[in-house]
């Protein structure tokens, strides 16, 4: 199955925030209403220093890819 690489995602366990999914490696869930990352990967020591550099890039597709998606439904 292909994945699209964001998606967005919502619990009415938590009404007030929303998150986005990276499907991709490596894979994580940012909560939007206090940016806290989840990881979904294990990674080894040896990889931190090149997921630091990764992640600031990957986090900010993640808010551009909401920014799109609201922005659709506004029209």
């Amino acid at each position: 199955m292909d994945l699209p690489k964001f998606l967005l995602a919502d619990n009415t366990d938590f009404p007030e925030e929303i998150f986005v999914i990276h499907t991709e490696y490596p894979r994580f869930i940012i909560n939007l209403k206090d940016d806290q990352v989840e990881w979904l990967e294990e990674f080894a020591q040896s990889d931190r220093k090149d997921l630091e550099d990764e992640s600031t890039t990957l986090i900010q597709e993640a808010m551009d890819f909401y920014d799109r998606e609201v922005s659709r439904y506004d029209a």
